[in-house]
């Protein structure tokens, strides 16, 4: 049998990641990149000039391109790796049938802000793609660690758990390990999820804050995302799996995480357009709040964590003094 083509759109840290982890199994991988300037250096440089510089790419297997439409059209499956607020305008002139009988996996962690909607959940009404054709790829796993080949662990998500498998095979070697799930809103929500709190995390670290309030701030976090998924969809899953927990504490905790490292500069008094300039990198975390706190207005869950941040960011309450507000509902 053979191998699937796999097209990969994004030219990010992550997206990089995926080329890299996909090059030990796959034998074609049409990689889209939105600069026709970064294309050619790929091909003469053999590695990404803005991100992950240090991962060196075989081109004998990845065919650097920006001719969107021609690596969809020339793919078996597609992973979607751009940043969500970027989601809407990188698809504008891709059409529903271009899509058609594809397998369409997103390693977005985040939600279209315009629709208000998570990336399976777009893929589904805007392109009127078969929800058991559309997956999810979450972690916990950080790009930079991907790129020095640390173990790392991915989910795949579908409810098709036999297209799940299908990618988690190919993704799977020395340094990736795979699990397959069904919960493509759990696993998605929770990563959209866990940014914000890496968020509010970075917040108490700049504001000063140490490990014992870290350590109740993320064990309500786990219980906030909990439900907040299970209202949004409420089937059986164990959130201490490490598609949710796991995913949770490396973004929270790590050292590569920008969500966390918006968050500190935020903690630090940076204005959030300083934050945003300074980092040179999309936090997903900074649109998810604002989504996730309106999309909750009908679910009507308690996030006090969401809510802080939320708070600090769109209606500029100081963080010292909504980190304290926070602080006396936690328990």
């Amino acid at each position: 049998m053979n191998k699937p083509t796999i097209a990969v759109i994004g030219g990010g840290s992550w997206a990089t990641a995926i080329v890299k982890i996909l090059s030990n199994n796959c034998d074609r991988i049409l990689w889209w990149l939105r600069k026709p300037e970064t294309v050619d250096f790929v091909k003469k440089y053999n590695h990404n000039p803005n991100y992950l510089s240090d991962v060196e790419l075989d081109l004998v297997k990845v065919g650097p391109t920006n001719d969107l439409r021609k690596s969809i059209e020339g793919a078996d499956i597609v992973i979607l790796a751009v940043p969500s607020a970027f989601l809407k305008p990188t698809l504008e002139k891709i059409k529903p049938e271009h899509l058609k009988g594809k397998l369409i996996f997103s390693a977005i962690k985040g939600i279209v802000p315009e629709e208000l909607m998570i990336i399976g959940d777009f893929l589904h009404h805007q392109y009127r793609i078969p929800l058991d054709e559309i997956g999810v790829i979450t972690g916990p796993c950080h790009a930079e660690e991907v790129a020095m080949e640390r173990l790392s662990y991915l989910t795949i998500s579908c409810t098709n758990t036999t297209h799940a498998s299908e990618l988690a095979t190919l993704m799977n070697c020395r340094y990736i390990k795979t699990t397959v799930s069904d919960d493509i809103y759990g696993t998605e929500y929770a990563a959209v999820l866990k940014n914000v709190i890496a968020i509010a995390s970075g917040i108490c670290h700049g504001v000063g804050y140490g490990d014992n309030f870290q350590a109740v701030l993320i064990s309500n976090a786990i219980r906030e995302i909990k439900r907040f998924v299970d209202a949004v969809h409420p089937i059986d899953r164990d959130i201490n799996d490490s598609a949710y927990l796991g995913d949770l504490l490396v973004t929270a905790y790590s050292q590569f995480s920008r969500n966390r490292t918006f968050g500190t500069m935020l903690g630090k008094g940076y204005s959030v357009k300083n934050a945003q300039l300074e980092m040179n990198m999309i936090a997903e975390g900074y649109y998810a709040t604002k989504c996730i706190y309106e999309i909750n207005k009908k679910f009507k869950v308690n996030m006090p964590i969401t809510t802080a941040v939320y708070n600090i960011i769109y209606e500029k309450i100081a963080p010292r003094v909504e980190m304290k507000l926070l602080s006396d509902q936690l328990s």
